[in-house]
């Protein structure tokens, strides 16, 4: 099965990889979303982000403020038009200037949708992706059968003496190396299956009810307004949470909603959360993610683990660079199959006898491949489109 989904599976563990650094891509592709490090040293000005993004020509309501990424990355602000139309708003986060505006589809958008659910109906997309866990798992398990002594590997080099040999021993050393991280992927995708067929953690705890904000506060100017007395309000009622994303007031709730870090270990934002009336600036709740049972706290989980995003480059970085060797492995896996075959027939072990092997191994699975990679690619237009 390995060689049957070989080049699905490739593409899926290629996407994942870039969306790890998908930010990185954004910041490359925007100029406006670049700052100099020094100059957005201190924590972002969130009352300035949210003031002048009220008067940006063009924007009706604000949906979240998101802190900058990195220290060379200015803070994002998720607004909409009067047409409905969404986009993102550039802003510095110490002076509050807008440095520019963006579509709502970006890369880090295009890329998780295409990893994630490959740009389909979640209902259908996560499964199919999610399936692929489970042909990691047997992979990793049956791996210790296939390379016998596999720890005498890790500093075994890689021999040039052909094609054949060099494709396996790279498939060696970058499996050996790349164990721990092969079975990290796998149950976090295999988590991410069991959540879609019906094993999702129970909701997240959230305050009752807060009434939808006066009219005056519905519109961006009048929630920018109000913002700085919530949030001088919340900094006095948890001064450790250290915001990240601060979520406007909407048509089904007058709250502002504060998220971010406080302290406890690998959760998403959104487990620490304080939420305050946007008409009063009362703290209506606190919620902690210490509080979570283990069953929300695996999800919460999840997704810092699946793609290194805890720890910031500590973890980002390697986690981009063992995806590659993973997708190495993929591919590698498969050329070694097509020397085999090239061998077999006495084939000389050039390019395309190789990938003609590999072609002809995959059977008629490689129609269902490509038919997978050509919806999500296909599929990105929609999103475009819709977005």
């Amino acid at each position: 099965m390995g060689l049957k989904l070989s080049l699905f599976l490739a593409f899926v563990l290629f996407t994942g990889t870039l969306a790890v650094l998908s930010a990185e891509i954004d910041w490359v592709i925007h100029p406006s979303l670049r700052v100099a490090p020094a100059s957005a040293e201190a924590p972002p000005r969130w009352d300035l982000i949210a003031g002048n993004a009220a008067r940006h020509p063009g924007v009706a309501t604000i949906n979240y403020i998101a802190r900058p990424h990195a220290g060379a990355f200015a803070a994002r602000v998720a607004f909409q038009r009067a047409d409905k139309s969404r986009g993102y708003l550039h802003v510095h986060p110490a002076t509050g200037r807008v440095q520019g505006e963006q579509g709502f589809v970006d890369a880090q958008r295009v890329l998780r949708n295409l990893h994630r659910h490959l740009n389909l109906p979640v209902k259908y997309g996560v499964p199919i992706v999610g399936s692929l866990a489970i042909l990691l798992l047997i992979s990793l398990a049956t791996s210790f059968v296939v390379y016998r002594k596999w720890w005498r590997g890790f500093f075994r080099p890689i021999r040039w003496h052909d094609a054949r040999t060099a494709w396996g021993d790279f498939h060696r050393l970058a499996g050996v190396w790349s164990l721990w991280f092969v079975a990290l992927i796998a149950l976090t995708g295999l988590w991410y299956l069991v959540e879609q067929l019906g094993g999702d953690a129970p909701n997240l705890p959230e305050p009752p009810a807060i009434a939808a904000p006066p009219t005056t506060m519905a519109d961006a100017t009048g929630a920018a307004h109000a913002l700085p007395a919530s949030l001088a309000a919340v900094r006095r009622a948890d001064p450790a949470l250290r915001i990240e994303m601060i979520q406007f007031p909407d048509k089904t709730s007058g709250a502002f909603t504060f998220q971010g870090q406080r302290g406890a270990w690998l959760v998403r934002p959104r487990a620490n959360a304080v939420w305050a009336d946007a008409a009063t600036a009362r703290v209506e709740m606190i919620s902690d993610g210490h509080d979570l049972n283990v069953h929300q706290r695996i999800s919460e989980m999840a997704d810092p683990l699946h793609f290194g995003s805890f720890a910031g480059y500590w973890t980002r970085i390697p986690w981009f660079l063992f995806g590659l060797a993973m997708t190495g492995l993929a591919l590698s896996g498969a050329a070694i199959y097509s020397h085999r075959i090239a061998h077999g027939a006495r084939v000389a072990a050039a390019a395309s006898p190789v990938w003609n092997g590999l072609w002809r191994g995959m059977g008629q699975w490689r129609w269902l491949s490509l038919a997978l990679i050509a919806t999500g690619a296909a599929m990105i237009v929609r999103m475009f489109v819709e977005g």
